[in-house]
């Protein structure tokens, strides 16, 4: 019997439906691999290490014996010791894990496609390498932004200072002087006048607003225009998409070279992301697949995709390879990843330092101003 007849023998589970996240969530969940005890690097070592242990000839019980006592902390450690009791009462791997309810239905279902098929340890391997590519892309995305962020934070903290303090100075010593101030002092001055005066009323919207996005960040309507927004920021949008396009043929590359079905890896799909546009797109698929059309007729229907990923999915599915196909786009959209991310960050730095001081020079020139005129009127 073919290896894929028998990855179909393997009993479908039911997994609770994924957190809809909101359409700025991909630095941290774009796709959920449930697990609110296990971290993604916990679990990355949990894999490698059990893919590790058994392919040195060590036994299942044994194994997961090993990878219990060398956990520290309680809640790992009772996770890893309830997989081990099962064990010995008799269960198989992926039926402990699913009942744990610390695993994902992706992650249940390709060690039971392993168990079922004697690859567990390729299985095991590649659910580690998953992983450990999912930490990677989320760190490169988090160094990313995080320089801009302290900048952008560290010049809101300057602007607020020098409108709170140096410009009521300034204004302290123009009240002495009669005549008319430049236009650019004045609107200067008018700014620091409303900002001391009303700060709080600002503070108190700015904590409004972020409060209302917050709670309507896992409403429908919303994460779809979000999602809609977020795609249209230059730069940002392409990002996005990207690290999507990246973790579609990677997970789905992953899915169908264990032989899983093709519909039954899209519904896998479509449960584990949760960025609106990829989940309408699995939606259509689903559906599309089920009423007798292929991948490539249904992708082409997404302008997410571009011309290269629905050429080569038609490609893989005439020839029967598209887990090989996917494998490459995945290898070739994270290469386009860094390779961008690499540009923006060498772009980011002057522009946000020139941004910077511009804005605090011009404060400083509004406030010189005057003192220049006086200084010329005495000449």
């Amino acid at each position: 019997m073919s290896i894929r007849i028998e990855a179909l023998k393997v009993k479908s589970v039911k997994a609770p439906k994924a957190k809809s996240g909101s359409s700025f969530d991909f630095l941290n969940k774009e796709i959920s691999f449930s697990g609110n005890s296990l971290k993604d690097k916990q679990k990355e070592e949990y894999y490698s290490n059990l893919g590790m242990l058994l392919s040195s000839g060590i036994d299942m019980r044994s194994a997961l014996k090993i990878i219990c006592d060398e956990k520290t902390r309680k809640k790992e450690k009772e996770i890893f010791n309830a997989l081990f009791e099962d064990m010995i009462k008799g269960m198989n791997l992926s039926d402990s894990m699913r009942s744990s309810g610390h695993f994902s239905d992706y992650e249940c279902y390709s060690v039971g496609i392993g168990e079922e098929t004697g690859r567990l340890n390729e299985v095991l391997h590649e659910i580690a390498k998953y992983f450990s590519n999912r930490i990677k892309q989320k760190r490169q995305l988090v160094n990313t932004f995080t320089y801009p962020t302290i900048v952008i934070v560290t010049a809101l903290l300057v602007v607020i200072f020098m409108m709170n303090f140096i410009v009521p100075m300034f204004m302290d010593i123009f009240k002495r002087f009669s005549g008319e101030l430049p236009a650019l002092t004045q609107m200067v001055m008018d700014i620091s006048q409303a900002f001391n005066r009303n700060f709080l009323i600002y503070l108190l919207v700015i904590i409004a607003i972020v409060s209302i996005l917050f709670s309507l960040r896992k409403r429908e309507f919303f994460r779809k225009y979000g999602s809609k927004l977020v795609m249209k920021i230059p730069v940002v949008g392409t990002l996005v998409i990207k690290t999507y396009l990246v973790r579609y043929c990677h997970t789905m590359a992953l899915l169908l070279s264990a032989k899983i079905p093709l519909l039954r890896a899209i519904r896998l799909m479509g449960k584990m992301i949760s960025y609106h546009p990829f989940e309408q797109a699995m939606a259509q698929f689903e559906v599309d697949i089920m009423h007798g059309k292929t991948l490539y007729q249904s992708m082409a229907k997404f302008s997410l995709f571009d011309s290269k990923m629905k050429s080569l999915t038609k490609v893989g599915e005439e020839i029967n390879q598209l887990d090989k196909i996917y494998t490459s786009l995945s290898k070739q959209y994270e290469e386009e990843l860094q390779h961008q991310i690499g540009i923006l960050n060498s772009l980011l730095e002057p522009i946000l330092i020139i941004f910077v001081g511009l804005f605090v020079a011009l404060i400083l020139v509004a406030m010189y101003l005057p003192m220049f005129q006086m200084s010329n009127s005495f000449v």
